[in-house]
């Protein structure tokens, strides 16, 4: 059968010449990141569409859809912190992978080509973080996206298309999140896969750069056993850590996007506080432009045109004193920047509390635990939890609506009227052209009576009564009940 295969296809003697590639200098754990980095990738595209499955990507049901994945997929909350702690751990790896590949000289001749594809796969994780952010709707996904898109806007010429792009629109709303939904499962991992393929065959065509040191090393290495049980070794370990982080310390849900929301401290995701660090530090005005776009853009840049900036013929780091100095003063200034940005953060979080309180995932309060066969029930349906599970989805979390297709149950005077009629309504449903308030609504309301238990009617009636500044009488079973 392997001889069978191999004339079809080549694929045992590919693999062959693969696994028994010569290492200069041996194998060793420096060389660990890339490969970790790669299983990481991985990792996130089958978090990635599993999540896919169950997330809807509008203004209306993001943060919905979102909330169901914590509380009524199976594993859900483990797979959704699954996916933001491997995006962060494939966040740090590959800059790892990128600084050493920096100490070593292993961006020298004739590596420029892979030296600069591997920056653009560095930039490209971060474009997939950053899309990814907004994806929940939540808060700080809102507030957060609308301050890095404002700080995008701010690039001359250019900014006001990129912020338009970006928004596909004047403002966020559900052609932002389409739009970012589009950019992070769709064109950028397309973009990593393919430039990851191009990475790896140039590594192929060009071989292992070896230590850092002048003359060639005269002990030899083989990729397979050697290189390939450290890879597994740290990738495990890597694995392991993205998981226990996961289970205890699962990723929050804050509640869901509103831009009237008052007094909310955004904040960006870790990786981005050096710059947030540097746009806090620089004055109003023209120094602003220079922390937002003059700095990032020169520091991208750099490291592009570093193969060809740095003329230095030697890859000994010894002997490279000036890019070792300037190497380690722009990790620490990255570093200070981040802790800074942090400590601000966090000292006007703790001065303005609003809208940090989790609904689910670390902070959350915890569930209500489920009774035990036999034992006595408090009390009947949540009637939040009916709504958040069956009407949400139209009629927003906070009761909102969506213009033109459904109506505001808040500050609705049907919906605080005559019970009887709320209860007709939602039992049978409702069709056809209404006005709500002076304007006008055309969707079309499923009827309920089938779906939902009396006592869960009268849980979510009395729910959306006493909602959102509605102030009227609950409803009761025996009242759902008697309705016709």
């Amino acid at each position: 059968m392997i001889t069978w295969i191999e004339q079809r296809t080549g694929l045992i003697s590919a693999l062959k010449d693969f696994l028994t590639e010569e290492i200069p200098g041996g194998a060793s754990y420096f060389y660990v990141f890339g490969a970790t980095t790669l299983i990481l990738l991985t990792m996130q595209v089958i978090t990635g569409i599993f999540l896919t499955f169950y997330y809807s990507p509008s203004a209306v049901t993001a943060w919905e859809s979102t909330k169901f994945i914590y509380e009524n997929v199976t594993l859900g909350q483990f797979m959704i912190s699954m996916h933001d702690w491997g995006a962060s751990a494939m966040i740090i790896l590959i800059t790892v992978h990128l600084l050493q590949v920096l100490v070593f000289g292993a961006y020298k001749r004739p590596r420029e080509i892979q030296w600069v594809v591997g920056v653009c796969l560095f930039f490209f994780t971060l474009v997939l973080g950053f899309t990814g952010y907004l994806l929940p709707w939540d808060l700080n996904a809102y507030y957060a996206t609308q301050v890095g898109i404002n700080i995008a806007a701010t690039v001359p010429i250019v900014g006001p298309y990129i912020a338009s792009f970006l928004n596909d629109g004047s403002t966020l709303g559900t052609l932002t999140v389409s739009r970012f939904f589009g950019i992070h499962v769709w064109l950028t991992p397309a973009l990593l896969i393919g430039l990851v393929g191009l990475h790896l065959y140039i590594f192929r065509h060009n071989g292992p750069a070896g230590p850092a040191v002048e003359d060639h090393p005269k002990t030899v290495g083989r990729f397979y056993p050697d290189q390939i049980f450290m890879d597994t070794i740290v990738a495990f370990i890597a694995f392991l850590v993205v998981v226990a982080l996961a289970v205890y310390m699962p990723t929050p849900l804050l509640p869901k996007a509103d831009p009237n929301y008052g007094g909310f401290i955004p904040a960006p995701a870790w990786y981005f506080y050096s710059l947030y660090g540097i746009l806090r530090l620089a004055p109003a005005g023209v120094l602003t432009l220079v922390a937002t776009v003059v700095l990032p853009g020169v520091f991208s840049l750099v490291l592009f045109l570093l193969p060809w900036i740095d003329r230095n013929p030697s890859r000994a780091i010894a002997k490279r004193p000036f890019m070792m100095g300037v190497t380690a003063i722009t990790l620490i200034s990255i570093i200070a920047l981040s802790i800074y940005a942090g400590k601000q953060i966090d000292k006007e979080r703790q001065a303005s509390p609003a809208g940090l309180t989790p609904v689910a995932g670390t902070g959350a309060a915890p569930a209500t635990p489920t009774p035990q066969p036999g034992a006595t029930v408090a009390s009947g349906p949540d009637g939040a939890k009916v709504f958040a599970s069956n009407c949400a989805s139209c009629h927003g979390a906070s009761g909102q609506g969506l213009p033109g297709s459904f109506p505001p149950l808040a500050g609705n005077p049907f919906v605080v009227g005559d019970p009887a009629k709320v209860i007709a309504t939602v039992d049978n449903g409702m069709h056809g052209a209404i006005t709500v308030n002076g304007a006008a609504y055309n969707g079309q309301m499923p009827a309920w009576k089938g779906t939902l238990k009396p006592d869960e009617i009268a849980a979510v009636i009395t729910y959306i009564r006493t909602s959102w500044g509605n102030k009227a009488s609950p409803v009761k079973v025996e009242q759902v009940k008697a309705s016709k």
